[in-house]
């Protein structure tokens, strides 16, 4: 299977893992998929790791892959989306295909390294401090 992926309900993360000569089929497949998944969380967080993908997928390609995400909608809400990809030509792929999807995610990014990516998502996961009431 050219996408795995690991599902942390309790987190509500999903690492996900695309290898070889990706098609766009596998990819909006993938999201048919967990759609199906029982007892999905209400919010989800995504980390996608490009590093083992071989295949650099086209812009049209890229604006097509964009509306996977989509097919989750009403079924759960995606929050933050770290994404690694270490070429230069997957690196500004995957940029083009965040900035494509940001109307369902709270914020994407896309990073060179597992360290800088997993770095910044866990950050945004972090609980944010409430501030302060006056008196």
């Amino acid at each position: 299977m050219p996408i795995s992926y690991e599902l942390d309900r309790a987190a509500s993360v999903i690492r996900t893992r695309c290898y070889g000569e990706l098609k766009l089929a596998e990819v909006l497949d993938h999201f048919r998929q967990l759609r199906a998944e029982p007892d999905l969380p209400q919010h989800l967080d995504v980390f996608l790791d490009l590093r083992d993908s071989s295949l650099v997928p086209t812009a049209k390609q890229i604006e097509a892959a964009s509306g996977g995400p989509g097919v989750l909608n009403g079924v759960l809400c995606f929050r933050y989306c770290s994404i690694v990809a270490d070429r230069p030509a997957l690196y500004g792929m995957a940029r083009m295909w965040g900035i494509l999807v940001e109307r369902f995610f709270a914020e994407v990014n896309v990073f060179r390294t597992t360290e800088e990516a997993d770095a910044w998502l866990n950050e945004r996961r972090k609980p944010k401090p409430m501030g302060r009431v006056g008196r």
